[in-house]
């Protein structure tokens, strides 16, 4: 099922407007595949994630952790069909590998 261009700029923006409008953070980046029903919000903090991913209502989570170039990255994936039409809200997040290093040390002990 294809949509033309047009009505799949207009269904996006207006999903947006619509989360905007009720006091959600505007994503950080708004992704439309030409030719098909996907739509993907980015998101920069775990807090907007939350919030897009209740307001849509996504059912479905993916949580995935990767390690690149000495950083463990999140990529946390809520998605939901509406209307024939496939929605994705992500948020990637990098931890620092020295970090976790310093979580694996026992703490000093003060007598």
């Amino acid at each position: 099922m294809r949509m033309t261009e047009i009505a799949s700029r207009t269904e996006a923006f207006s999903l947006v407007a619509d989360g905007v409008a009720a006091g959600l953070v505007a994503p950080w980046r708004l992704y439309l595949a030409r030719g098909c029903r996907y739509l993907s919000l980015s998101v920069g903090e775990r807090s907007e994630w939350d919030a897009w991913r209740i307001h849509l209502g996504c059912p479905d989570l993916t949580i995935r952790v990767y390690e690149a170039e000495g950083v463990v990255r999140r990529s946390s994936v809520a998605e939901i069909v509406q209307s024939g039409c496939r929605i994705a809200i992500e948020l990637i997040e990098d931890v620092d590998t020295g970090d976790l290093c310093m979580l694996l040390d026992e703490p000093e002990v003060t007598p």
